[in-house]
């Protein structure tokens, strides 16, 4: 067997639950400090603020709402201040919380809250209605519903009307626990068209936040860093709340990307590390805008979620003159699998393996591979999820009898140990860094009175740095292919998904959809047909 392990030294582990890693019982000089701030109104929150808070919310959890031990609690908001609180709280309870895209419609968000068995939300106000109804479809009773700010809506409280006097003891594991307890439940869209809940233990986000500091060498408390991307997506959920935390930095919250507030925060709150995906990156480097600001304090940008070309990289650099580096990972391995030293970043190239991973590339025909031979990327360490929730068969056949992980990306490693992302054999479509699963889209499409079959591809826009969701179509009657039509199918699917979801490549019409022997889409033949 080829194993590669990674070139750095492995580092101890404590095998200790999130909360007592986070928040170890010691007096912490950095109490007063400020660790999260809103970029847009400025509220503040400190350390103390955030250790009280999290334990007064865990009280409330147990004492008003009878919430015990694996229970699970869903967030339903765009990125808050005190998202955190609510994140920390419920596992200092012993809880496990299921982090939620905001822009689900009920059904998406339902099947989330019945497969994660949630049976609290905390959701924004903004998003109060589809809470409802998706809880009132999983059965979780309105009073188990509460929301960011201050107001009560109807009959629903802030979650802050949970606090009491009593700060709740931070239930803590043995180190055997620590491994197998879920912490979190990230869903990732399976290619089979269904989302797959990911179980995320306290020990791999321990590993993790570990891992990438044997990297990020130059992390202090003194960095700033800015909460842009989505907090209920795995790459922000450890870097931003448990990565920034565990050293103390400061971390800037937005609730959506908009260039020019992106760009006054960075400038305004002299933000030292940006953790963004490639579309942003695109838009820094396209929109004269960007350079309207001073980004002077500005040290490094550490894109992921989706590939970074080699051209954007060198762009990124050519007109900021900020330093540029891609790592790698998915929700499965926590996220972070690949990542280099700053001083040693190759534009195109993904890094290193973190510490504590081994890895074996395996080709078409399921050989092992070595050094510059492509290869599916299989990894294998104290990162890698527990499993996929409810769904034995996904996990056994994505993690082997050997414990790899098969991510279905290829990749190629050369002799340095570098390696660089070359295609995917999984199905997926990434969106900006949100995945798309074909199948989901053509379930929907196939529904269509007027449409006989379907199948959906994503195409890379060089434009905005991204890959769409096209989608071909045989149509009934050939008469039907009109401009119109095509309009009218966009819209029939895109009312009835999440915005990351759209066909935002387009509907081409085709008179068969290419398929195997065994009536699966060939989609790679879409793919060429495309590009001819």
């Amino acid at each position: 067997m080829v194993i590669l392990r990674s070139k750095l030294p492995d580092i101890d582990i404590p095998t200790v639950g999130i909360y007592q890693f986070i928040f170890p019982d010691v007096s912490d000089d950095k109490d007063d400090k400020t660790v999260f701030i809103d970029g847009i109104t400025d509220k503040k929150l400190t350390l103390i603020e955030l250790k009280s808070n999290s334990k007064k919310f865990a009280a409330g959890l147990q004492d008003k709402i009878n919430f015990k031990r694996g229970d699970v609690l869903s967030i339903f908001s765009p990125n808050q201040v005190d998202y955190t609180t609510v994140i920390f709280g419920t596992i200092a309870a012993g809880g496990v919380v299921s982090p939620a895209n905001p822009m689900y419609t009920v059904e998406e968000y339902t099947f989330q809250l019945k497969d994660s068995g949630a049976s609290v939300i905390v959701t924004h106000p903004l998003f109060l209605q589809v809470a409802v109804k998706a809880a009132a479809a999983a059965k979780i009773p309105e009073s188990n519903i509460f929301l960011f700010g201050d107001e009560k809506i109807n009959e629903i409280l802030p979650y802050t009307s949970l606090f009491g006097d009593r700060e709740a003891i931070p239930l803590e594991y043995t180190p055997e626990e620590v491994k197998n307890t879920t912490a979190y439940i990230c869903y990732s869209s399976g290619t089979s068209g269904k989302q797959k809940g990911v179980e995320t233990t306290h020990y791999n986000v321990v590993a993790n936040v570990l891992q990438i500091s044997k990297v990020e060498i130059e992390t202090s408390s003194d960095m700033v860093y800015v909460g842009v991307l989505p907090f209920f997506h795995i790459y922000a959920l450890t870097v931003n709340m448990h990565f920034t935390l565990y050293f103390r930095a400061s971390c800037v919250v937005i609730s959506k990307f908009d260039l020019e507030p992106f760009c006054r925060i960075i400038q305004d709150y002299k933000v030292t590390i940006i953790h963004i995906v490639p579309p942003i990156i695109l838009a820094l480097v396209k929109n004269h805008k960007a350079k309207e600001y001073d980004f002077s304090s500005l040290q490094l940008v550490i894109s992921g979620a989706a590939p970074l070309s080699k051209e954007l990289s060198e762009s990124f650099y050519k007109e900021h003159k900020i330093k540029i580096k891609q790592g790698y990972g998915l929700t499965e391995t926590s996220p972070v699998a690949l990542l280099g030293y700053t001083s040693e970043s190759i534009p195109g190239c993904c890094g290193i393996l973190l510490p504590n991973l081994e890895c074996k590339l395996i080709n078409e025909d399921g050989q092992e591979v070595g050094y510059n031979t492509p290869g599916e990327l299989c990894l294998r360490g104290p990162n890698i999820m527990k499993g996929y929730l409810n769904n034995k068969q996904a996990t056994d056949e994505s993690i082997d009898k050997d414990g790899f992980f098969h991510t279905g990306d290829i990749v190629i490693v050369d002799e340095n140990g570098y390696f660089y992302v070359v295609d995917r054999v999984k199905e997926l479509i990434k969106y900006k860094g949100f995945q798309v699963a074909p199948a989901e889209l053509e379930a929907i499409l196939i529904t269509h009175p007027a449409i006989s079959d379907a199948a959906v591809i994503g195409v890379y826009s060089e434009e905005d740095a991204t890959e769409y969701p096209v989608a071909y179509v045989v149509t009934k009657q050939k008469s039907q292919r009109t401009n119109e039509f095509s309009e009218e199918i966009r819209k029939f699917v895109d009312n009835q998904v999440a915005p990351h979801k759209k066909l935002r490549g387009g509907v081409i019409y085709i008179d068969q959809i290419p398929k195997s022997a065994a009536g699966k889409i060939l989609r790679k033949k879409l793919r060429e047909n495309h590009q001819n």
